[in-house]
C-alpha cells in the first residue's frame, strides 16, 4: 500500500470526500492528484490553514 492519493481514488470517492470534508477538500485533492504531488489524503484533508 502506497498511501498516496491518485486521481482515480479521488474520483471514486468524490461524494464521500465532499460530504465528510467539504468542497474545498475535494478541490485540494483534485489539485494534488493532477499535479502528481506525492501526498496522502490526510495531508491534504487535515492541512492547517496557516500552511
Amino acid at each position: 500500500m502506497r498511501g498516496v492519493i491518485t486521481l482515480r481514488d479521488v474520483m471514486a470517492n468524490l461524494g464521500l470526500v465532499r460530504r465528510e470534508f467539504g468542497s474545498l477538500c475535494v478541490v485540494r485533492c483534485l489539485l494534488a492528484a493532477l499535479s502528481r504531488r506525492r501526498t496522502t489524503f490526510l495531508e491534504v484533508a487535515l492541512r492547517l490553514k496557516d500552511s
